[in-house]
């Protein structure tokens, strides 16, 4: 016998599930809704199949072929429109010669349907319809039988006043191929509301089959959870995929569970699936290929379809969430929201009940969402952020967002122009630097590969080699799970925001510009990197001063296994410093480490710095850019009290002269340069910020962040942590000083800082009421609002990237630094 499995429908009701793929490919539990319905034909010895197809009928033919892959053979009967459930079948007369079964494909069912084949047979019926009782029949069609089993009545979803019978009817059907006569080609055609009761009409038999096992339709989301729960826990009585491995817990394949995982079935894990430390999983639940369930999440009677990734500490409690979705750390879904493919919803975010978003949608970081995102491109609409383009590895920043991205920073440069590329050591930004250099040359732009060297190198040969801009791919050094992209321009600084603003523009509308065969770009290698960086760093130091390091000078250096040290190694090997030399071997496992690895290593350089005698201790981060110092005493620097110490140590050695910091630092630099005769200029809290203050003004002493990047424009304008440790050595030998001297002379001070959550729809009604408030107390706006409290200030700034503002304080001591803080943060929180 044949079977016609009908897959034409949409399923509206089913939304979002059903907007990229038709009603039977929903995955249900370990595979599409329609290939359960296969699996059921075959128990019965049904292999001959006819698909009705219509709504994106290529998602079906295209997944399962001729179906000779899944042991059936499938012939597919095309409409062009739709046509209706009996419709669609009549489409397909010309491969129906002999009584033939019917059955929908977007139903989950056991039921026995070699029985409703043998009650036709036994009964002569023209049609025999599968009947099944359920508790509340107003949604289906109530189907009312004689005691012979003759339908003699058809209601379609009727009121309760109307509901005679809990027998509803299950698309199920046996049919001779006369029936086909009662329906007119190319006509939307109904089986239940037209042909059954033209044939009643007209006295031909028609037969009720009450059968038993399990049925239902999956035609709403509730109704979908409900046929996953059942399917999980055993109530569905077909094949299933994958092994128990105990605890009611199904795999499918490679799945990957950590040992402290907490898993309480029923649950399903596909192919691939990782479940990482300390995740708590309660069943029902299913967790498809590929999906990544990180440390500490909780997952609670939810499903996740394949490739989607859900953060650290993120709570699901009976959600769903469909394809290549990304679910940051923190976020919490409540029950019965429903993601849809691609979406991104952003870390500590929170989807309240019931709540519904579409396709390829980004919620922001620390968001509540109360109503459903439909309409509207609420998609990412940004790709730039404090760190340039940034995102998990392989699931924000993917192989194929590289490619556009190569693609759509060609397009904003010349055509035939150079862009220099390169990369950190480890194995992930190798992957996607080459996705991005398959981009650049299809805009017309050649690329000039400079392999594995650290940023300020990049930088540097960037703005030497006549390039006209540069990229660099590394690992997150806060996170070891996030890649960022970061863009130069032609003078190896971060790009202008207007510069940013053409790329989003040209990526988002892929207006891509192709270049003709002939004006493809090229891919060369950078020529005397190392050698060209190497002249240009030694011409910015003091001659006498380098001979006087080599003679006097004991360093202990701290490469953290980072290709720094196939350029600063030599360069004190040449002039004979006295260097103690750790983690110098190039390491791609080390490219990230751990607060505990870094506090190792810093502890390390602490104790070994004054045993050797060393005048200095320096660690580079893994970049190049920044450096973390220890004392000739051994003890470790904060990153801002180093930057007061360097700032006396240049002001000293160069009788005075500029020094620029950020606005959050505190006042004791101003008493430093009084100090000296010097003088101190702020500037925004941005590393990019004080890159370009120091292209814009190459006299400055010196520029700091104070997180430990330094910025030496004599040399070159961008923080550079291997000429910083030169540097430094210098200045400590010109002024005849050491750093625990320069350390002990340096005024007080007294900060504090805090952060404070604010929603994004908030930021800039807190900005408007604080500016008004405090119109006559604040000073020099620089960056944020900086509120003057005589001898003691606080700096209230909005976060670019978050739903956050950055509170800054201080204060005549710690304590009342701290108060302050206190102080602001309830009146930012009180003004949301």
């Amino acid at each position: 016998m044949k079977a016609v499995v009908m897959a034409g429908g949409e399923g509206t009701r089913l939304r979002p599930l059903t907007i990229n793929r038709p009603k039977p490919m929903v995955s249900l539990v370990d595979r599409p809704v329609i290939q359960h319905i296969f699996e059921l034909l075959k128990l019965h010895g049904i292999t001959e199949i006819i698909v009705t197809v219509q709504y994106l009928a290529n998602a079906i033919q295209d997944y399962y072929g001729d179906g000779s892959a899944y042991g059936v053979n499938i012939t597919y009967s095309l409409e062009e429109v739709p046509l209706g459930t009996a419709g669609s079948v009549k489409n397909a007369e010309h491969l129906l010669d002999e009584p033939f079964l019917v059955i929908s494909g977007d139903a989950l069912t056991d039921i026995n349907l070699t029985q409703i084949i043998d009650h036709h047979t036994n009964t002569r019926a023209m049609a025999t319809l599968c009947l099944y009782r359920v508790s509340n029949p107003l949604n289906y069609g109530v189907i009312i039988t004689d005691e012979a089993n003759n339908v003699r009545q058809f209601l379609e979803k009727p009121s309760w006043g109307e509901v005679f019978s809990d027998t509803v009817n299950t698309g199920i059907y046996v049919l001779d191929p006369a029936v086909l006569a009662y329906i007119e080609r190319g006509r939307s055609t109904d089986w239940s509301k037209d042909v059954f009761p033209r044939m009643l009409r007209k006295g031909d038999r028609i037969q009720g089959h009450v059968a038993n096992g399990y049925w239902t339709d999956v035609g709403t989301i509730e109704e979908y959870m409900r046929a996953c729960g059942d399917y999980l826990m055993g109530r569905v009585n077909l094949p299933r995929m994958g092994h128990n491995i105990g605890g009611d817990i199904w795999v499918d394949g490679d799945a990957e569970i950590a040992p402290d995982a907490q898993l309480h079935g029923s649950i399903y894990l596909g192919h691939g699936a990782k479940i990482k430390g300390g995740v708590i999983v309660h069943g029902p639940s299913v967790i498809r290929d590929y999906t990544i369930i990180d440390t500490r999440a909780n997952i609670d009677r939810s499903i996740i379809w394949r490739n989607s990734y859900i953060g650290e500490r993120a709570e699901l409690r009976g959600a769903i969430v469909l394809r290549q979705s990304n679910i940051r750390q923190r976020a919490i879904l409540f029950e019965g929201v429903v993601i849809g493919d691609g979406v991104q919803i952003g870390a500590g975010a929170v989807i309240q009940p019931n709540v519904k978003i579409w396709p390829g949608k980004e919620v922001d970081e620390g968001a509540t969402v109360s109503s459903s995102i439909i309409w509207g491109s609420q998609g990412r609409r940004v790709l730039f952020g404090r760190y340039g383009v940034s995102g998990l590895v392989n699931i924000e920043i993917t192989p194929e967002l590289c490619a556009k991205l190569g693609a759509a920073f060609g397009a904003s440069l010349p055509r035939g122009s150079t862009v220099t590329i390169n990369r950190d050591a480890h194995y992930t930004p190798r992957m996607l630097k080459r996705a991005v250099v398959a981009g650049l040359p299809s805009a017309g732009v050649h690329v000039c590969d400079l392999q594995n060297i650290p940023i300020p190198v990049a930088r540097f040969y960037t703005r030497i080699s006549n390039a006209s801009g540069g990229i660099h791919v590394r690992l997150s050094p806060l996170d070891n799970r996030v890649v960022e992209v970061k863009f130069f321009d032609e003078a190896g600084l971060d790009l202008t925001g207007a510069s940013e603003r053409k790329i989003e523009t040209t990526y988002f509308r892929e207006d891509f510009r192709r270049a003709y065969l002939d004006e493809i770009g090229r891919i060369t290698y950078g020529e005397h990197v190392e050698e060209r960086y190497t002249e240009a760093f030694l011409k910015a130091l003091r001659p006498d001063a380098l001979e006087t390091i080599g003679r006097n000078f004991h360093l202990v250096v701290d490469y953290a296994n980072t290709s720094a040290s196939s350029l600063l190694a030599p360069v004190l090997r040449r002039y004979r410093v006295d260097a103690v030399e750790l983690n110098v071997n190039t390491d791609e496992n080390m490219v990230f480490q751990t607060t505990a690895q870094f506090e190792s290593a810093i502890q390390r350089l602490s104790q070994i710095t004054p045993v050797v005698g060393a005048s200095l201790g320096a660690r580079l981060d893994s970049g190049g850019e920044k450096i973390f110092l220890v004392d000739d005493k051994g003890v470790r620097l904060h990153p801002l009290h180093a930057l007061a110490a360097v700032t006396a140590l240049a002001m000293r050695a160069h009788g005075g002269g500029t020094v620029a910091v950020p606005v959050t630092a505190p006042r004791a630099f101003e008493t430093i340069a009084e100090q000296y005769g010097g003088h101190i200029i702020r500037t925004r809290a941005s590393l990019g910020a004080l890159m370009q203050t120091a292209a814009q003004q190459p006299n400055l002493l010196l520029l700091g962040d104070g997180t430990g990047a330094y910025i030496f424009p004599a040399f070159f304008p961008i923080a550079d942590g291997m000429f910083s440790i030169v540097k430094l050595m210098e200045l400590l030998t010109v002024t005849e000083t050491s750093l625990s001297a320069v350390l002990a002379q340096l005024p007080p001070y007294y900060l504090a800082q805090a952060r404070v959550p604010c929603r994004w729809e908030s930021k800039g009604k807190v900005m408007r009421i604080l500016n008004e408030q405090y119109a006559e107390r604040k000073a020099d706006q620089v960056d944020g609002i900086k509120i003057e409290l005589g001898s003691e200030w606080v700096l209230i700034l909005p976060d670019a990237d978050s739903p956050f503002f950055h509170l800054y304080a201080e204060g005549a001591n710690e304590e009342q630094a701290r108060v302050l803080v206190e102080q602001y943060t309830g009146l930012v929180t009180s003004l949301q």
